[in-house]
């Protein structure tokens, strides 16, 4: 018996995502940045944040896709209730590295499928403490230098040089990278997409 054919649009420009995905074995028709303005709102905790934005992006783009399973994700970095930036200049970087120097914190990641028809979404959130070693003058420079915190919450990539300043990680290493892999695969899975 034939399947009718399955479209997945991945509503996020992050390649880190994208390359998660694959490893899964999920290769996505099209890929779609949302663009949701990410600010909070009053109030809100990092955790709502997260799971707003996640769910915004994936409605914005399954409005023009209606006939695909969209996949939308954001993740939040925080200290307590305070939320780090996404990161666009070296002096933001430097901040937040200053911020999580020798520190946990935490990493909140939230994913939300619209299925096709616009009917059922799902949310999932997943939460990862991260606790960073103290870091040196020469350490903030060395990753300064090399431009990758640029573009990404709380000025870190785990999956880069910063991996070498994580000394705890409690939880799901590819949702600090970006989309906790488990929890999207069952997510898509409830919403009857096939996986392979």
């Amino acid at each position: 018996m034939a399947h009718e054919p399955q479209r997945l649009v991945l509503a996020s420009a992050s390649p880190r995502r994208l390359d998660l995905l694959r490893q899964i074995g999920l290769e996505p028709a099209a890929v779609v940045a949302a663009e949701v303005d990410e600010s909070p709102l009053k109030d809100e905790t990092p955790r709502l944040l997260a799971i707003r934005l996640a769910g915004a992006k994936a409605a914005r783009v399954a409005a023009d896709e209606p006939a695909a399973y969209v996949l939308g994700a954001d993740t939040v970095v925080a200290l307590g209730r305070r939320v780090l930036p996404k990161a666009e200049t070296a002096d933001e970087v430097r901040a937040c590295l200053d911020l999580l120097s020798g520190r946990a914190h935490r990493v909140l990641t939230a994913v939300a499928v619209v299925a096709p028809g616009g009917g059922r979404t799902a949310r999932r959130l997943v939460e990862t403490r991260v606790r960073f070693k103290r870091l040196s003058p020469q350490d903030i420079a060395g990753y300064l230098a090399s431009g990758e915190g640029l573009g990404k919450a709380g000025g870190y990539g785990v999956q880069g040089r910063a991996g070498g300043f994580v000394t705890a990680l409690q939880g799901s290493y590819p949702a600090v990278v970006g989309l906790p892999l488990y929890e999207t695969a069952s997510l898509l899975g409830g919403l009857g997409y096939r996986l392979p």
